[in-house]
């Protein structure tokens, strides 16, 4: 394995070295490793040399932000080779067609992200990068260390060199592609019979229905979600079926977010990335992270405005870390719906999780949702439901609890209406439970 060393380097540090108590002792050591960052690699990218021209590196924290937008229109600036976005954008589509995610651009992988904002991204990793990425995240992850025989089970829309970098003697890693039916899969997970799964919720959710029927027969040490917010309806039902905890792997385009302490609590990986927040709603933790990763140089990431909604868990985690607890992952900016006022012509917020929880309170007939505002004034909604079940006093019980929820928040309630249940969803489409379906002008 290329820069085996590294990675092993990596591990070390991030499974026994970078373990902090005191948090401010930690921001110290956070900040000089940060500054020194920028002082190497802002003079090696032509469009951050210009971006932050003038301005005090010592004052980072402060530093103009930038989005997916800005990043994509000055990649070729961006990135320390030079690499050009169309080039990039070629190899990157042409990985996707043919399903071969092996070619690189010399030293350097080139990733699609899936483009669920309404705008596709790309990322750039060197060999080295991924080795220290390697090392993180087994660091992170692994349920009994490095030397353990573990077999991952890893479903994702695409593969990448970058989790090939993982494999080893000891660490057997497959990749299962989720363009294809979950069906297809069953029989070769049956003979594989990892020792750990990762998949986004929605296909966690179809192979716990495959355990359900008395077709899938795996008995794993850690069942991961990645790639899609874990909804509560969704965890309690994989949870159910595997028999454990559901840990999750919070990664982005940008960067390597958060993960999963024993507890199952999710901290922000603060020992790779910076997540400053930009708060939403104060009093209810909900905040906007800021990301600089002070780990990455192909692509820098620095004062990254990322559109998810965090929000911030209260007490603190009985693992004992420094590092910022979440309590939940509640989806994109862009997914918060806006209803009319009834005293003025403002719009009022509703942030995705008090959907959520008027689902969840309505019935626990409810097996799936989906939530779409599609206008100011109407919203659709589509249910699953259990066996047996009388489905007209349900949705008009959801629909009772939604008009509660939308006149107490002195909104005007728009046309709720009942869709029927949810379509099969597209193979590698991400799935979102609550999601607005237009823009607001």
């Amino acid at each position: 394995m290329d820069n085996l060393g590294l990675l092993l380097t990596s591990y070390m540090k991030y499974k026994y070295l970078y373990h902090f108590k005191n948090r401010d002792r930690f921001e110290q050591w956070q900040s000089r490793r940060i500054k020194r960052f920028l002082k190497n690699i802002i003079p090696k990218s032509r469009f951050y040399s210009s971006f932050y021209k003038g301005l005090n590196i010592e004052d980072w924290q402060q530093l103009p932000t930038i989005n997916k937008q800005i990043m994509m229109d000055h990649f070729d600036q961006l990135n320390l080779y030079g690499i050009k976005k169309e080039e990039a954008f070629k190899i990157a589509f042409e990985a996707e067609k043919s399903r071969d995610f092996s070619p690189q651009l010399g030293d350097v992988t080139i990733g699609l992200s899936s483009g669920t904002s309404g705008n596709r991204g790309l990322f750039l990793v060197n060999s080295k990068e991924r080795a220290v990425w390697a090392g993180a995240i087994l660091a992170k992850v692994l349920p009994d260390g490095l030397f353990a025989q573990e077999r991952v089970a890893f479903f994702l829309r695409a593969n990448s060199n970058l989790y090939e970098t993982v494999h080893s003697k000891r660490i057997q890693f497959k990749f299962y592609d989720i363009l294809y039916p979950v069906e297809k899969h069953v029989e070769e997970l049956n003979s594989y019979q990892p020792t750990i799964l990762a998949a986004p919720p929605s296909i966690l959710t179809k192979l716990a229905h495959k355990i359900q029927q008395g077709q899938l027969f795996i008995h794993c040490k850690k069942v991961i979600s990645v790639a899609e917010v874990l909804e509560p309806i969704d965890e309690r039902f994989i949870q159910e079926q595997f028999k454990q905890t559901v840990h999750q792997v919070y990664q982005a385009t940008e960067g390597f977010l958060a993960t999963t302490c024993k507890y199952g609590t999710l901290h922000l990986n603060e020992d790779i990335i910076s997540i400053q927040k930009e708060y939403i709603d104060m009093e209810s933790g909900r905040f906007m992270p800021i990301i600089t990763d002070f780990t990455r140089t192909s692509q820098p990431i620095i004062r990254y405005r990322l559109n998810d909604i965090l929000t911030e868990r209260k007490d603190p985690c009985p693992c004992g870390s420094c590092f910022t607890a979440i309590h939940s992952i509640e989806g994109r900016t862009d997914d918060i719906f806006y209803l009319r006022s009834k005293t003025d012509d403002q719009f009022i917020e509703i942030f995705p999780d008090f959907i959520r929880r008027e689902v969840m309170m309505t019935s626990n007939q409810i097996k799936e949702y989906q939530v779409d505002q599609t206008s100011p004034d109407v919203i659709e909604l589509y249910l699953n439901f259990g066996d047996h079940c009388k489905n007209e006093s349900i949705v008009a019980a959801l629909i009772s609890n939604l008009t509660r929820l939308f006149t107490s928040m002195n909104c005007i309630v728009p046309n709720m209406v009942f869709m029927g249940e949810i379509s099969e969803q597209s193979s590698g489409k991400k799935l979102r439970r609550v999601q607005r379906k237009f823009l607001l002008e």
